[in-house]
């Protein structure tokens, strides 16, 4: 981020929510995606679905071309204020993000426990697949 970078508001970025006036919340980046939004693939439904909330998972999930990601520079306005946006939309920076180190004591003993238990069942399944109980004699 360069010192002349705008800062915007997520209350000021959400009142761009219009098909003449599209604005998109993605990666703590703010777009304004008006001028693309006839020519977008996914139809101007999509984009106007995305405003007033932190797009980034939207367009992850959607699975967007290199030459997708790298046009998005042409439409860049500003960054996000990341405290003005609320909680539950939040954009949470790599820094402030869970890391697999601060994962709660035991996490890796229930992976492991995810594998192991199936193979078990399987084995125990076979076992009584092809070894019947004999029947005893009284």
């Amino acid at each position: 981020m360069t010192s002349n970078t705008k800062i915007l508001s997520f209350e000021e970025v959400s009142k761009h929510n219009r098909k003449s006036d599209c604005w998109l919340i993605i990666s703590g980046k703010v777009y304004d995606v008006t001028p693309f939004i006839d020519d977008h693939p996914g139809g101007d439904e999509a984009l106007l679905l995305a405003t007033e909330k932190d797009a980034t998972e939207d367009f992850e999930t959607v699975g967007h071309s290199q030459d997708a990601k790298d046009q998005m520079k042409d439409y860049y306005v500003g960054e996000l204020d990341n405290n003005t946006m609320p909680q539950e939309n939040g954009y949470n920076t790599p820094s402030t993000t869970a890391s697999a180190s601060n994962q709660a004591p035991g996490s890796s003993s229930t992976n492991i426990l995810t594998f192991v238990l199936p193979i078990l069942i399987l084995i125990l399944a076979f076992a009584l697949y092809y070894y019947p109980k004999k029947e005893m004699a009284i």
